[in-house]
């Protein structure tokens, strides 16, 4: 075991706070004050435009700390190395990292408080990804909290060529929460739960047997296997730390004048099978590429074919959706129909047999050159876009 000790800051000692606004205020993720509003919706059906707009029924304000723990702020040498690495060579990624706490931190803060789990669990997601839902890994791990395609699936998020929800910032949030909270089941410590996240569970459990004689840890424990875990694994917590120390006071360590997003916001309306976003965007009044931000998952830019799909559309715009949905959903061709691949087809002969192009066809389902399978679905786009 390598320089452990707890700092001043620590508060291992101390439950976590029972009720959501105190856990939430222990967040401090901006080193500022800010608010975020939850929003608890109910759906009215509009016969005329066939829309269900979620109606906004409460907005509660949340008001957030700065520097407070609830996971032990315990020191060690790594930690050091990368707050140094943080605050020099990799100072413009960090302060991405940071600028995009602002977006996502409130809603993730939000989560956990809902489920009384510790905040500083922020940092794992900051540390993941950068805070980046669209980020993906060499290691084809995606989204804000870098799942893989298996895990992803086994904790509810569809993954397909059309919708990788992995990218969605709110679902992907809710199954890494499953999943931490699986991992702590099992481990009993929430760095040791962030240690499996990372190398996986088993891996974590058997050295934990193996040194301490019990699967089941504290918070400390993970440094007391630090020297047993991958290398990566060793550097996790550490990151986490390195992140949180900064990111509670920023200031602190040179990052002044960071402009923090605005917090995620946003209304959800159910359009039409095979929708594309540009139609939301254009009936909502705004750009594209702001529908296609809080719609990620859409990896095509299009609703899936075969069913109504809910879309986001930015707070505050959907009176403008319910006044223009109905004359931009008339003009609009977007129609697809689904077709099973048979044994012997080819993309090209799919798209002649169907009047299409086949760069259509690639576009439609995200396939990559013409490789198909027998058996498998695509969409086949009835009209251009």
């Amino acid at each position: 075991m390598k320089n452990l000790r707890k700092t001043g800051n620590d508060t291992s000692s101390r439950p976590f706070r029972g009720s959501p606004v105190a856990a939430v205020a222990v967040a401090g993720l901006l080193g500022t004050a800010w608010a975020f509003g939850s929003h608890n919706a109910e759906q009215r059906f509009d016969s005329e435009t066939g829309v269900s707009p979620l109606a906004d029924t409460e907005v509660q304000a949340y008001q957030l700390a700065t520097t407070d723990w609830d996971l032990p702020n315990l020191d060690h040498e790594r930690i050091d190395f990368w707050i140094g690495r943080f605050t020099t060579d990799k100072r413009g990624d960090f302060t991405k990292f940071l600028e995009r706490s602002g977006r996502y931190g409130p809603m993730i803060s939000q989560k956990l408080a809902e489920r009384g789990m510790p905040q500083d669990l922020i940092y794992l997601a900051m540390i993941e990804s950068g805070m980046n839902p669209t980020a993906y890994s060499p290691a084809h791990a995606s989204g804000l909290w870098q799942f893989i395609a298996e895990t992803g699936q086994r904790y509810g998020l569809t993954v397909n060529r059309v919708v990788d929800e992995r990218n969605d910032p709110v679902k992907s949030t809710d199954a890494a929460l499953d999943y931490l909270t699986y991992l702590h089941n099992r481990l009993g410590s929430w760095y040791l739960a962030a240690a499996g996240y990372n190398t996986g569970e088993n891996r974590v459990a058997r050295i934990m047997r193996e040194e301490t004689g019990s699967e089941k840890g504290t918070e400390e424990d993970f440094y007391r296997i630090w020297d047993r875990l991958p290398r990566e694994t060793r550097d996790y917590v550490p990151l986490m730390i390195a992140a949180a120390r900064i990111a509670k006071e920023p200031a602190k360590y040179g990052f002044e004048n960071v402009v923090f997003e605005t917090p995620l916001a946003f209304e959800e309306v159910p359009v039409d099978a095979g929708t594309p976003l540009s139609a939301v965007a254009e009936a909502s009044g705004v750009d594209a590429k702001e529908i296609k931000r809080l719609n990620p998952h859409y990896k095509q830019s299009v609703t899936p074919n075969g069913k109504r799909a809910l879309v986001r559309i930015p707070e505050g715009t959907r009176t403008a959706f319910l006044v223009n949905w109905t004359e931009v959903r008339e003009k609009k061709a977007y129609a697809a129909t689904d077709y099973k691949v048979r044994k012997g087809d080819s993309l090209l002969a799919i798209a002649q047999r169907h009047g299409v192009t086949a760069t259509s066809l690639r576009q439609e389902n995200a396939i990559r050159g013409d490789r198909i399978r027998a058996g498998e679905t695509i969409r086949i786009p009835t009209q251009a876009r």
